[in-house]
Protein backbone atom coordinates (compact mmCIF):
# COMPACT_ATOMS: atom_id res chain seq x y z
CA UNK A 1 0.00 0.00 0.00
CA UNK A 2 1.70 3.77 -1.31
CA UNK A 3 1.00 6.82 0.77
CA UNK A 4 -2.45 8.51 -0.54
CA UNK A 5 -3.82 5.31 -1.07
CA UNK A 6 -7.49 4.99 0.31
CA UNK A 7 -6.68 1.73 1.31
CA UNK A 8 -3.99 1.75 4.26
CA UNK A 9 -3.33 0.49 7.61
CA UNK A 10 -5.72 3.40 9.02
CA UNK A 11 -8.77 2.35 7.02
CA UNK A 12 -7.80 -1.77 7.78
CA UNK A 13 -8.34 -0.32 11.68
CA UNK A 14 -11.43 1.60 10.85
CA UNK A 15 -12.72 -1.82 9.37
CA UNK A 16 -11.51 -4.02 11.69
CA UNK A 17 -12.87 -1.70 14.81
CA UNK A 18 -16.46 -1.83 12.99
CA UNK A 19 -16.42 -5.02 13.42
CA UNK A 20 -15.13 -5.48 16.59
CA UNK A 21 -17.61 -3.28 17.74
CA UNK A 22 -20.41 -5.45 16.13
CA UNK A 23 -22.07 -7.32 18.77
CA UNK A 24 -23.06 -3.87 19.73
CA UNK A 25 -25.58 -3.98 17.13
CA UNK A 26 -28.64 -5.99 18.07
CA UNK A 27 -30.21 -7.60 15.11
CA UNK A 28 -33.14 -5.03 14.94
CA UNK A 29 -30.00 -2.12 14.15
CA UNK A 30 -28.19 -4.26 11.79
CA UNK A 31 -29.16 -2.16 8.65
CA UNK A 32 -26.90 0.51 11.01
CA UNK A 33 -24.06 -1.74 10.56
CA UNK A 34 -24.71 -2.47 7.26
CA UNK A 35 -24.44 1.33 6.68
CA UNK A 36 -21.11 1.68 8.59
CA UNK A 37 -19.47 -0.97 6.32
CA UNK A 38 -20.67 0.65 2.94
CA UNK A 39 -19.21 3.92 4.35
CA UNK A 40 -15.76 2.95 4.50
CA UNK A 41 -16.04 0.86 1.64
CA UNK A 42 -17.18 4.05 0.03
CA UNK A 43 -13.69 5.39 0.44
CA UNK A 44 -11.90 2.68 -1.43
CA UNK A 45 -11.32 2.93 -5.10
CA UNK A 46 -14.43 1.63 -7.22
CA UNK A 47 -12.53 -1.81 -8.39
CA UNK A 48 -11.13 -2.42 -5.18
CA UNK A 49 -11.87 -6.11 -4.07
CA UNK A 50 -12.42 -4.99 -0.67
CA UNK A 51 -15.45 -3.51 -1.05
CA UNK A 52 -17.90 -6.25 -1.90
CA UNK A 53 -15.84 -8.34 0.14
CA UNK A 54 -16.24 -6.70 3.24
CA UNK A 55 -19.92 -5.40 2.33
CA UNK A 56 -21.12 -9.05 1.80
CA UNK A 57 -19.22 -9.91 5.03
CA UNK A 58 -21.54 -7.89 6.52
CA UNK A 59 -24.85 -8.82 4.69
CA UNK A 60 -23.57 -12.20 5.85
CA UNK A 61 -23.18 -11.56 8.83
CA UNK A 62 -26.78 -10.17 9.76
CA UNK A 63 -28.54 -12.86 8.28
CA UNK A 64 -28.63 -12.67 4.67
CA UNK A 65 -26.25 -15.12 2.74
CA UNK A 66 -28.40 -14.31 -0.45
CA UNK A 67 -27.21 -10.99 -0.45
CA UNK A 68 -23.80 -12.06 0.56
CA UNK A 69 -23.17 -14.44 -2.46
CA UNK A 70 -22.71 -12.12 -5.62
CA UNK A 71 -20.86 -9.80 -3.60
CA UNK A 72 -18.22 -12.79 -2.18
CA UNK A 73 -18.37 -13.55 -5.71
CA UNK A 74 -17.25 -10.24 -7.37
CA UNK A 75 -14.72 -9.48 -4.83
CA UNK A 76 -12.79 -13.08 -6.13
CA UNK A 77 -13.89 -11.81 -9.67
CA UNK A 78 -12.34 -8.35 -9.15
CA UNK A 79 -9.07 -10.24 -7.44
CA UNK A 80 -9.14 -10.83 -3.56
CA UNK A 81 -6.40 -13.21 -3.42
CA UNK A 82 -4.33 -14.37 -0.42
CA UNK A 83 -5.33 -14.48 3.17
CA UNK A 84 -8.91 -12.32 2.51
CA UNK A 85 -9.38 -14.42 -0.74
CA UNK A 86 -9.02 -17.84 1.32
CA UNK A 87 -11.71 -16.13 3.62
CA UNK A 88 -14.13 -15.24 1.15
CA UNK A 89 -13.82 -19.00 -0.57
CA UNK A 90 -14.61 -20.07 2.87
CA UNK A 91 -17.60 -17.22 3.67
CA UNK A 92 -18.88 -18.31 0.04
CA UNK A 93 -18.93 -21.72 0.52
CA UNK A 94 -20.83 -21.03 4.12
CA UNK A 95 -22.89 -18.90 2.31
CA UNK A 96 -23.61 -21.22 -0.70
CA UNK A 97 -24.55 -24.21 1.64
CA UNK A 98 -26.61 -21.78 3.15
CA UNK A 99 -28.99 -21.21 0.03
CA UNK A 100 -29.07 -24.46 -1.04
CA UNK A 101 -26.06 -24.90 -2.91
CA UNK A 102 -23.68 -27.00 -1.49
CA UNK A 103 -22.41 -28.74 -4.30
CA UNK A 104 -20.69 -25.33 -5.19
CA UNK A 105 -19.30 -25.01 -1.92
CA UNK A 106 -18.16 -28.39 -1.77
CA UNK A 107 -16.05 -27.63 -5.08
CA UNK A 108 -15.02 -23.94 -4.11
CA UNK A 109 -13.28 -25.36 -0.62
CA UNK A 110 -11.87 -28.66 -2.17
CA UNK A 111 -8.86 -27.73 -3.82
CA UNK A 112 -8.55 -25.43 -0.36
CA UNK A 113 -7.65 -28.52 1.38
CA UNK A 114 -4.20 -29.15 -1.04
CA UNK A 115 -3.49 -25.27 -0.71
CA UNK A 116 -0.89 -23.64 1.63
CA UNK A 117 -1.47 -23.98 4.97
CA UNK A 118 -2.46 -21.11 7.40
CA UNK A 119 -4.88 -20.64 10.69
CA UNK A 120 -7.88 -21.03 8.17
CA UNK A 121 -7.35 -24.35 7.80
CA UNK A 122 -9.75 -25.44 10.38
CA UNK A 123 -12.32 -23.20 9.25
CA UNK A 124 -12.07 -25.00 5.20
CA UNK A 125 -12.25 -27.92 6.95
CA UNK A 126 -15.65 -27.27 9.38
CA UNK A 127 -17.54 -25.26 6.03
CA UNK A 128 -16.75 -28.41 3.72
CA UNK A 129 -17.88 -30.82 6.23
CA UNK A 130 -21.14 -28.85 6.78
CA UNK A 131 -21.57 -28.85 2.94
CA UNK A 132 -20.95 -32.39 2.84
CA UNK A 133 -23.42 -33.14 5.10
CA UNK A 134 -25.97 -30.81 3.88
CA UNK A 135 -25.30 -33.07 0.14
CA UNK A 136 -25.67 -36.53 2.67
CA UNK A 137 -22.09 -37.01 2.75
CA UNK A 138 -21.80 -37.13 6.48
CA UNK A 139 -19.01 -39.72 6.95
CA UNK A 140 -16.52 -37.07 4.47
CA UNK A 141 -17.54 -34.33 6.94
CA UNK A 142 -16.77 -36.44 10.30
CA UNK A 143 -13.64 -37.24 8.59
CA UNK A 144 -12.77 -33.66 7.92
CA UNK A 145 -13.64 -32.40 11.26
CA UNK A 146 -12.15 -35.33 13.19
CA UNK A 147 -9.24 -34.73 11.18
CA UNK A 148 -9.34 -30.97 12.07
CA UNK A 149 -9.33 -31.68 15.59
CA UNK A 150 -7.13 -34.35 16.40
CA UNK A 151 -3.75 -32.25 16.42
CA UNK A 152 -5.71 -30.24 19.20
CA UNK A 153 -6.22 -32.60 21.38
CA UNK A 154 -4.07 -32.89 24.18
CA UNK A 155 -4.43 -36.85 23.89
CA UNK A 156 -5.12 -39.70 20.94
CA UNK A 157 -3.93 -37.54 18.43
CA UNK A 158 -2.51 -40.15 16.14
CA UNK A 159 -5.87 -42.63 17.07
CA UNK A 160 -8.20 -40.03 15.88
CA UNK A 161 -6.20 -39.30 13.29
CA UNK A 162 -6.01 -42.81 12.07
CA UNK A 163 -10.09 -42.66 12.69
CA UNK A 164 -10.77 -39.90 10.58
CA UNK A 165 -9.13 -41.88 7.54
CA UNK A 166 -11.16 -44.74 8.10
CA UNK A 167 -14.50 -43.10 7.77
CA UNK A 168 -13.76 -42.50 3.99
CA UNK A 169 -11.21 -45.08 3.09
CA UNK A 170 -12.17 -48.45 1.15
CA UNK A 171 -12.94 -51.14 3.76
CA UNK A 172 -9.87 -53.78 3.17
Amino acid sequence: MCEGDPVNREWEDRVAAAWAAFDDYPEERAAEFRAVIDALVAELPEDSPLGPFEQACAWDSTGHSDRAVPLYREALARGLHGYKGRRARIQLASSLRNVGQAEEGVELLTPELDGPSDELDDAVRACLALCLSSLGRDREGLSLVLGALAPHLPRYQRSMARYARALVEPAG
